[in-house]
């Protein structure tokens, strides 16, 4: 793990956007944004960057929500009341602690950094749950992409549809000098956001992507985690 500042442009536009490979390597988790809103135009481009990504047989399955200004700080009061309540309504099961090995130790590291850069510690329990509840305020950021579905079969396909549109817009973001999360917490109140927003129950709710311009003293941004080696992954056949 290592400390690397945040340092965002304060305005984009087409011109200005990174290289592919600078992009990528700019991307990261962005915990903490400024309260100002991306500018409409902006997110249509970023829009347009996700409409690319592939997917199986072309299908397309992604289903995206934007909510923005006085809307999502309705909604935030309401997750925020579901999390007290313990009332979860996840479209899709997750849970940590099926982590194994060295995905758990992967895990576990992200747990410790981004505990101690909010100082707070193991055993503070209020402390550990006020800072699990920041999702829920959206890690003040002015405007969340909710990514919604289709079901098809055992869903893992178009889940995996929907990651490539996720991940092309978190680079279409961080080319722009913005920043954006995926979270999968937002994902655990999916019939909640789908009542809240008039969608559909086909439609499921996979995960939510809050983003914006990065807030550099936001203590959660002052952390980066290191990727393993390449050759950890990637296994070559000749």
């Amino acid at each position: 793990m290592t400390m690397t500042p945040v340092h965002p442009r304060t305005e984009t536009s087409s011109d200005e956007t990174l290289a592919f490979s600078e992009a990528a390597r700019a991307r990261r988790s962005i915990r903490g944004f400024l309260d100002k809103p991306v500018p409409l135009s902006i997110i249509r481009e970023v829009l347009e960057d996700a409409q690319c990504a592939p997917s199986n047989c072309n299908t397309q399955p992604w289903n995206t929500h934007i909510v923005r200004g006085e809307k999502l700080k309705q909604l935030s009061k309401i997750l925020h009341a579901k999390n007290d309540a313990g009332e979860f309504t996840p479209d899709f099961s997750f849970d940590q602690n099926d982590y194994y090995g060295e995905y758990r130790k992967r895990n576990d590291a992200l747990g410790k950094a981004y505990y101690e850069a909010m100082n707070v510690m193991r055993e503070d329990k209020e402390g550990r749950r006020r800072v699990g509840a920041m999702n829920y305020s959206f890690f003040n950021a002015p405007q969340v992409a909710f990514l919604f579905m289709p079901s098809f079969g055992d869903n893992v396909r178009v889940a995996g549809d929907i990651g490539m549109y996720g991940q092309t817009f978190l680079l279409s973001l961080a080319a722009r000098g913005l920043g954006g999360i995926p979270q999968t917490a937002l994902g655990f109140f999916a019939q909640t956001i789908r009542e809240f927003l008039g969608i559909p129950d086909e439609l499921k709710l996979l995960f939510g992507i809050s983003f914006g311009y990065p807030d550099e003293a936001a203590p959660g941004n002052r952390i980066h985690m290191d990727r393993v080696p390449v050759d950890t992954s990637v296994t070559f056949h000749d």
